[in-house]
Order: C-alpha cells, then structure tokens, then sequence
C-alpha cells in the first residue's frame, strides 16, 4: 500500500477502502457472465459513495482555474498514476462490455473511481503544501 504521511490519514483511508472494492470489482468480473447473484457486488451505494468523497476532497483544495500537470507530491504522482490505470481499466470494461455485458453500475464505479482518484491527488498536494503545475502552452 501507498505509504502517507499522517497529515494525509483521510487519503489513507479512502485508499485501502478502495484497494478492498477493486477486489471486489475483479471477482465480479471473474464470475461467469450469466451466473445468478443476489445482487450486484458493487452497487449503486458504491458509486454514491464515490461521488460523495470527491466532492468533499475537491472541497479541501482550491477550485480548479486551469488544467493541472499530475504530479507535485510523491503522493499525489502515486495517485495520479493510479487514476490513469483506472481510466484505462474503464476503457477495457467499456470494450468488454460490446462482447459480454457488464453491469452498468460497476460500470459507473470505474468511471467515477478515476475522478476520485484526481481529487485524492489535488487534495494531497493541497495538505502538503505543493502548488499544482499549470501546462505550458508556449512550448
């Protein structure tokens, strides 16, 4: 697991939660395409949890006037790789999803999952006291 400094424990938490739902997510992709279920294992509480926990990490750092390099903190780099394997893993399920149907709210998860993932990156480098990087245009 991603080693934080204490000024970050909500990240931490937020975090190993997350590793726990990916777990989940992967069984539930592993489970045969029409086998019968009780309900689904990442549900709609899931996903408002997720939108839930960006908007109050988005509140913990300025509003966004521009775009932002990833990177800043060792951290926020960490979790901003993260997210960009998450917005991959979204790209194959959509893929998967033209051949064998997934379930459409583990299908939300992931594409929110990225989102949050960023939050968690800006949030850091806002505890941490590390500026964002705007891009450069004139290159």
């Amino acid at each position: 697991m991603l080693e934080l400094p204490d000024s970050l424990a909500e990240v931490r938490t937020v975090v190993r939660r997350l590793q726990d739902e990916l777990f989940v997510a992967q069984a539930e992709l592993a489970r045969a395409p029409r086998a019968p279920r009780p309900e689904p294992a990442i549900g709609t509480r899931h996903v408002e949890r997720l939108e839930h926990e960006i908007d109050r990490f988005d509140a913990q750092h300025p509003p966004l006037t521009n775009f932002v390099l990833a990177g800043g903190s060792r951290a926020a780099g960490l979790l901003h790789v993260a997210r960009t394997v998450s917005r991959r893993a979204e790209r194959e399920l959509v893929a998967l999803d033209r051949e064998e149907p997934v379930d459409p709210t583990l299908l939300a998860w992931a594409n929110r999952l990225s989102d949050l993932l960023f939050a968690l990156a800006l949030a850091a480098n806002h505890a941490l006291g590390v500026a964002e990087s705007a891009p450069r245009y004139d290159v």
